[in-house]
């Protein structure tokens, strides 16, 4: 049975989403993390001549929401790429300003939930972590031959994972003797270089050493920084810039460069975060947290 987009994926506050980009007839909105297209069909559903241009370099995500955002194909472009790339490929357009732009940080579903992509360490696969497969270096490339202190800080400050340095050490004893190249293999690793009493309650031990790999691989954050950089001008004045963010490292980037850019004026004074009806029927969504602000 082939994948469908609406069936794979719950986007995340979509309701919060609209009233703060406020679309209207004719207005360009830019989806940064098309994904599998939830945001950006509530967007073209929400006007009848408003456009969307979703930026997506999953090229797996991106076919499955052009086949379900087909039927706005004259509103609805999409760019295989990053949005951190967000001022050249909308000029390569010709669009000069766009109304409101959107990015959802969190990670895909159909990343999360197809385990042959390597992202989680549910199911034994290859350690890929690759949002964008046309990148050359894999999360494999990366445990296998970065050295200890590098890969310590990558799950320190990426992951935030106190157990850092234990972790890369024995990370490097192991790949002298034979190459991580599973996820079962790198878990399993991290769940014994852990001490028991210090595993986490609530979520798998190895869980903020995957997320830093990931961040790494993707350079997430870099390209965070770009998109915060670049796109207040490519809003114009009155235009909307949100962000959804998912863990601590991103969310306070957001809110630091809201704050000091003197392009924009923060209209969350607090993130807006999930109703509990929907952290109730999508789990997912518990940690998500909205910021939006103005160009002025």
């Amino acid at each position: 049975m082939p994948l469908k987009a609406a069936a794979l994926h719950v986007p995340i506050m979509v309701r919060e989403v609209i009233a703060l980009l406020k679309p209207e007839n004719g207005e360009i909105i830019v989806d940064g993390t098309l994904g599998l297209g939830g945001h950006a069909e509530n967007i073209l559903e929400s006007t009848a001549a408003g456009r969307v241009i979703g930026f997506e370099w999953d090229r797996e995500a991106a076919e499955l929401a052009a086949e379900r955002l087909a039927r706005f194909a004259d509103r609805f472009l999409l760019i295989h790429g990053s949005y951190a790339d967000i001022d050249s490929e909308l000029a390569v357009c010709g669009v000069e300003k766009v109304d409101g732009v959107l990015v959802d940080l969190g990670m895909s579903s159909l990343q999360i939930d197809r385990g042959e992509r390597g992202f989680s360490f549910q199911k034994d696969a290859p350690l890929d972590m690759r949002m964008n497969q046309d990148m050359e270096k894999t999360a494999s490339d990366i445990i296998n031959r970065a050295g200890e202190n590098e890969l310590a800080d990558i799950f320190y400050f990426y992951g935030e994972e106190r157990q850092a340095r234990r972790i890369a050490r024995f990370i490097v004893e192991k790949r002298r003797v034979s190459l991580i190249k599973t996820t079962h293999q790198l878990a399993e690793l991290i769940k014994m270089a852990v001490p028991k009493r210090f595993h986490p309650k609530r979520i798998h031990v190895a869980t903020r050493t995957f997320q830093g790999l990931r961040i790494a691989v993707n350079r997430e954050l870099d390209n965070l920084n770009r998109l915060l950089e670049k796109a207040p001008d490519t809003l114009r004045s009155g235009g909307i810039f949100c962000v959804i963010s998912f863990h601590s490292l991103e969310d306070r980037m957001v809110k630091q460069a809201f704050r000091a850019d003197s392009r924009l004026r923060v209209i969350t004074g607090k993130p807006v975060q999930p109703a509990v009806e929907e952290i109730a029927a999508n789990p997912r969504a518990r940690s998500a947290k909205l910021r939006g602000a103005v160009r002025i």
